[in-house]
């Protein structure tokens, strides 16, 4: 009878739904997609309600990248040809990444419009609605509904823990949803809540300050981000002196069917 007294008061837990892993068809590339419930997190004085999604483990990695704009996913033949020209990135003025380091780094200095046209590829290699995280998402993702560390160090790349540059994803600590680099390292797009057609760069990066750090923290994009362009109008697909500049995305749970 005790026995089922105890039962009976023991709360039932709902499991949290499964994160998952994509896979790129025909490449050894991979990334995780982490599960992020629903909740309310505060915007500028603002309570806003977000409906849970899943979003990128780490900031999207060269890895990814390189195969959407190098077109490693085509053949010689599709490449020789410039097959899906208007859709991909021409190959950008000296080394991309600037030499940061490549492998496992995060894509960096790629331009708001080309963020979103490398989520509508990704849709369609994987049939899911990529997209970039509005900023009530993104910064709900960022607190992870756990109170912020008194220092940066051990979590974020930033002025007094780098070398000037971006570093290797995963180098630090991630937060408590299981999320690396949300601040510092490679600041990330992200869709206003004001106008969705205007984006800006949240969470900073490695040549801020740790006081200044925090999920808060937005940096619109400026021109300067682009002074050695030299194209009329600016190129839409890379920031030429944006090296800070990176993105992770994310998709509404309720657009992914895990037993498919």
């Amino acid at each position: 009878m005790i026995a089922a007294y105890i039962a009976l008061a023991l709360p039932i837990v709902t499991p949290m739904p499964e994160s998952y892993t994509e896979r790129l068809p025909d490449h050894l590339v991979e990334f995780k997609m982490i599960y992020v419930p629903a909740g309310k997190v505060n915007i500028r004085g603002k309570e806003v309600e977000v409906k849970a999604f899943y979003i990128s483990e780490t900031e999207v990695t060269w890895d990814l990248y390189d195969v959407y704009y190098l077109r490693l996913d085509m053949t010689p033949e599709q490449r020789e040809a410039n097959h899906d020209a208007a859709s991909r990135p021409s190959r950008p003025y000296g080394a991309v990444d600037r030499g940061y380091g490549h492998k496992g780094y995060p894509a960096i200095g790629v331009a708001a419009p080309a963020s979103e046209v490398f989520c509508k590829w990704l849709e369609g290699k994987f049939n899911r609605p990529y997209r970039i995280p509005n900023e009530a998402e993104w910064e709900y993702a960022a607190r992870a509904n756990a109170p912020l560390p008194e220092k940066w160090d051990d979590y974020a790349v930033f002025w007094d823990t780098s070398e000037d540059k971006t570093e290797a994803v995963k180098s630090k600590k991630p937060n408590a949803w299981g999320l690396f680099d949300m601040i510092g390292n490679a600041s990330e797009w992200v869709k206003s809540l004001d106008d969705p057609s205007v984006m800006t760069t949240a969470g900073g990066h490695f040549n801020y300050e740790g006081p200044d750090l925090g999920p808060s923290l937005r940096e619109p994009y400026t021109i300067k981000w682009q002074d050695r362009d030299p194209q009329v109008p600016k190129s839409r697909w890379w920031l030429s002196d944006g090296p800070q500049v990176g993105f992770r995305i994310v998709v509404s749970a309720d657009q992914v069917n895990l037993e498919q």
